[in-house]
């Protein structure tokens, strides 16, 4: 049974990694550096910090989220929020890989801190991280990607990439809109260096400031 199902993750590595390359072939392949998003906000690769204005107003916080939840929906992926984030990170399922959280960040980025237990795939070298993501994309419940948040637009092409690649059912696929800077200002677990290094902190929420008596 083991011999088997091995055989089945390195059948399904070896078919992802020939569609990459047909991809990268057809004259109607993914461009892995074209925007797909034209109508939303101006394309910021991980490589570049990127975070939602500090000081935006409650109404320009829900106008943000709905844009991006119609530009996900306009290419079929849903978005989750904090609350669903949070949800599925404390969902037991997660522990069996049945709930799998994707870094779509670059490497410096994912190693200095990544949300607890999340995989690795960076859409500009799909090569590094192909054999760890296929066979948990295509067994988990649900997926859900992510990148710094704000501009970065890195986890919807990476959750586009591996979706039609991998034949993935849409609705298991999500992005988490305010990524590592929503995770961080609410103070929750972060994972430095490899997958499951065990090395963790808990930075403090973001309080603001008292002023002296």
């Amino acid at each position: 049974m083991r011999r088997t199902l091995l055989e089945a993750v390195l059948i399904a590595a070896l078919g992802a990694a020939l569609a990459f390359a047909a991809n990268g072939l057809s004259p109607r392949g993914l461009q892995l550096t074209r925007n797909y998003f034209p109508g939303g906000q101006p394309s910021s690769s991980s490589h570049a910090e990127s975070a939602p204005p500090a000081n935006g107003t409650a109404g320009d916080t829900n106008t943000i989220a709905a844009d991006l939840a119609a530009r996900l929906k306009a290419d079929g992926l849903q978005l989750a929020d904090s609350a669903l984030a949070l949800q599925l990170f404390h969902d037991p399922r997660r522990e069996q890989d049945e709930i799998i959280f994707i870094d779509a960040r670059d490497a410096k980025h994912y190693e200095a801190g990544h949300i607890p237990g999340a995989y690795h795939f960076d859409r500009f070298h799909p090569e590094a991280g192909l054999g760890n993501v296929v066979p948990v994309c295509l067994n988990a419940q649900r997926i859900i990607f992510y990148c710094n948040g704000g501009d970065c637009d890195d986890s919807e092409h990476a959750a586009i990439m591996l979706r039609d690649s991998l034949s993935l059912p849409r609705e298991k696929v999500f992005v988490y809109g305010g990524g590592m800077t929503d995770w961080t200002a609410k103070g929750l677990p972060i994972e430095s260096g490899a997958r499951n290094s065990g090395q963790l902190t808990s930075p403090a929420a973001a309080q603001p400031a008292r002023s002296n008596p």
